[in-house]
C-alpha cells in the first residue's frame, strides 16, 4: 500500500455559525466570510504541511480543484502543484483532480500537466474528475453534458500527450484545428492517471477498461459502500474485460487522526472532524446531484452511499464506526487499515491528516505519528484474503 498526504486547503477560519443563515459552505455562502489575511496565513501553512509530508516519506502529496467554497481553497490546483514540483524531492505530486467538463479548452490542462511532469521528471499523477454537481452551478455548465464532456476532454488530452502533432480534433464539445503539444510529457506514454469518484457505475466501468486500467479513488463513503464499489471494479475487470485488477488500481481517500492513545485522539479530533463533516461538507442534495448529472441507477447508488455525508448532525463516533473516519492510537489505526486492506485490496491510501478546523500543531503531530508509527507497518505488507464468514 502506498500512502499519500491529501490537503484540501479548507478555509479553517470559517465562522461555523454560518449555517444559521446559509444552507451550505459551497456556492451560496457569501465571500464576505473570507478574510484575505487569514487566507494568506492558511495558504502558507498548508504549503508547509504538504512539503513536510515529502520530508516524512509519504509516497505522494495531493491537491485538488474546487470552486466558490470554503471547503477547499484551490480553484486552480496547478498553482499549488507547480510550487510543490520544485519544493519536493521524492514524493509524487498529484492533482486529484482536474474537473474536465468545466473547462472550455482541455489543451490547457494537457499543457499544465505536461509541464508538471517535466519539472518533476515523472513524479506526477494526473487526476481527472467530473467535479461535484455544485460546481456546474458555479461554472454555469449544463450537468446533462457532464459525462460527454469528460470523456471527450480526456480523449483530447491523451491524444495530445501521445500523438505527434499538429493534428485536428473534431468532437461534439471541443474542436481544435491544431493539436501540437509543447512540451510533451516526460513520462512515456503519458503521466499516471487516477479517477477520483463518488461511486458512479459509469465511471467505474470506464476507469477499469483495459485500454486505461486507471486507479479508481473513492471518496467520503462508508466502508461498506467502498467495499461494494471496489468489488464492482474487480468484477468488471474480470467478468467483462478478462483481466485481474491490480491492487494499485484501487484507492481510498480517508480522514485519519493518530494520537498517543485512543482517548487523546478522540478528544483532540472530535470538534474538528465534526466541523468537517457537518459544516464544510454540508451540501444539499439539489446542489450535490443536480438533474442530468448522472444516470438514474448511479444516482441511486451514490445517494445511498452518501446519505451519511449529506446534511448535518454527524458525530465522530458514528463516522468512525462507518469507516468514513478513523482515529486512535497508532496500534488502533494500524488495525483498522489492515482490515480495509485485507477486505478490498487497497493499493493507494490518500490520507486527510488535516481536516476542517484542525490546527497546525495537531496536524503536524498527526502527520509525524502516522508517518513513523503507521506507514512503516504496511511497507511490503501483502493483502490477506478475508473470507465472507469472517466479514
Amino acid at each position: 500500500m502506498d500512502f499519500f498526504f491529501f490537503n484540501l486547503m479548507p478555509y479553517g477560519a470559517l465562522d461555523l455559525d454560518y449555517d444559521k443563515k446559509y444552507a451550505s459552505a459551497n456556492l451560496v455562502l457569501p465571500n464576505s466570510y473570507y478574510d484575505p489575511e487569514e487566507g494568506h496565513k492558511l495558504y502558507t501553512r498548508y504549503m508547509d504541511e504538504l512539503e513536510y509530508a515529502d520530508e516524512l516519506g509519504f509516497d505522494g502529496v495531493c491537491v485538488n480543484e474546487h470552486h466558490q467554497t470554503a471547503y477547499g481553497m484551490m480553484p486552480t490546483p496547478a498553482v499549488i502543484a507547480g510550487a510543490l514540483a520544485r519544493n519536493t524531492k521524492n514524493a509524487k505530486v498529484c492533482v486529484l483532480g482536474r474537473a474536465l467538463p468545466l473547462i472550455n479548452n482541455p489543451l490547457m490542462v494537457a499543457e499544465e500537466f505536461a509541464m508538471l511532469d517535466n519539472i518533476t521528471a515523472g513524479r506526477f499523477v494526473a487526476g481527472f474528475v467530473r467535479g461535484l454537481g455544485v460546481e456546474y452551478h458555479a461554472m454555469n455548465i449544463n450537468p446533462a453534458f457532464s459525462l460527454e464532456r469528460f470523456h471527450e476532454a480526456h480523449d483530447l488530452i491523451i491524444r495530445a500527450w501521445t500523438e505527434t502533432g499538429p493534428f485536428p480534433f473534431e468532437g461534439k464539445h471541443y474542436n481544435m484545428q491544431y493539436v501540437n503539444l509543447w512540451p510533451r510529457p516526460y513520462t512515456k506514454p503519458h503521466p499516471e492517471v487516477w479517477i477520483p469518484s463518488q461511486g458512479s457505475e459509469e465511471t467505474i466501468r470506464w476507469a477499469a477498461h483495459p485500454d486505461r486500467r486507471y486507479t479508481y479513488l473513492n471518496v467520503y463513503s462508508p466502508f461498506s459502500a467502498v467495499e461494494g464499489f471496489m468489488e464492482q471494479y474487480r468484477r468488471v475487470c474480470e467478468d467483462d474485460y478478462g483481466y485481474e485488477a491490480e491492487d494499485r488500481q484501487l484507492g481510498l481517500a480517508l480522514p485519519i487522526y493518530v494520537a498517543e492513545t485512543d482517548e487523546i485522539a478522540a478528544r483532540e479530533a472530535k470538534p474538528h472532524i465534526e466541523a468537517f463533516f457537518n459544516k464544510f461538507l454540508r451540501i444539499p442534495n439539489e446542489l450535490l446531484l443536480p438533474p442530468g448529472y448522472t444516470s438514474i441507477s448511479s444516482l441511486k447508488a451514490i445517494r445511498l452511499a452518501k446519505r451519511e455525508m449529506l446534511g448535518g448532525g454527524k458525530e465522530m463516533e458514528r463516522m468512525n464506526d462507518l469507516g468514513m473516519f478513523i482515529y486512535g492510537s497508532a496500534a488502533t489505526v494500524r488495525e483498522r487499515l489492515e482490515e480495509f486492506q485485507d477486505r478490498v485490496g487497497l493499493g493507494q491510501l490518500c490520507t486527510l491528516l488535516q481536516f476542517g478546523t484542525l490546527p497546525h500543531d495537531l496536524t503536524m503531530k498527526n502527520m509525524e505519528l502516522f508517518a513513523t508509527e503507521v506507514m512503516p507497518h504496511f511497507r511490503g505488507r501483502e493483502r490477506r484474503l478475508v473470507s465472507a464468514a469472517a466479514q
